[in-house]
């Protein structure tokens, strides 16, 4: 995976009313854990950092202050409910070969078996343990040809070198359902019911 550079500032107004300028000059406020060392509270530009999150376990290669440069994944990002636009976000410090526990999207591929039937995605993300350097963006798992009844299990998914499952070996990701039969409008069931009574 490939890093993005990234420039940051430690920021010393805390609160909403601070979180809040921070946002107004297009910028977000953050904060970087790990390694045991004090959390340090961080201004990250608006734009570039909006661009980086694009990519899931996006590696960032931060620049802070001008002075000190630090290797970090997103652990926790909230955005607004409503815009989408990013309002804090945490970082997790990360060194090179060191082995992270994350996240990843779970991509299903091809063409369900004919008859209607539905694809559940049980988990959209699939934890794994990986090199922090190395972390895969996806997996894609094939559902070409499957019938309801059918279950892929986290055992069944083909990892790259060097990544590992953090998840039971038999969780099951991805299940194939039968397409349920509508449901009467509440409007039509209930004439019925009332002509059954006459």
């Amino acid at each position: 995976m490939s890093e993005v550079k990234i420039s940051a500032e430690t920021r010393t107004e805390f609160g909403k009313g601070a979180a809040r300028r921070i946002r107004r000059d297009n910028k977000v406020p953050g904060v970087l854990y790990g390694h045991g060392s004090d959390p340090l509270h961080l201004t990250f530009p608006g734009h570039e950092l909006l661009l980086a999150l694009r990519t899931p376990n996006v590696l960032i290669a931060l620049d802070i202050d001008g002075k000190s440069n630090e290797l970090a994944i997103p652990k926790a990002v909230q955005r607004d409910p409503l815009k989408g636009f990013l309002e804090h976000v945490d970082l997790l410090l990360v060194k090179r070969g060191e082995k992270v526990q994350v996240d990843i999207p779970v991509v299903a591929e091809g063409e369900l078996a004919p008859g209607g039937y539905l694809l559940e995605h049980v988990l959209d993300a699939l934890p794994v343990e990986a090199e922090a350097t190395h972390i895969p963006e996806q997996v894609t798992v094939s559902v070409e040809g499957l019938e309801a009844g059918a279950s892929i299990h986290a055992k069944d998914i083909t990892l790259p070198n060097g990544v590992s499952l953090a998840v039971d070996e038999d969780a099951v990701v991805l299940q194939v359902l039968a397409a349920q039969a509508e449901e009467a409008p509440e409007g039509e069931a209930a004439e019925g019911e009332e002509a059954a009574e006459a």
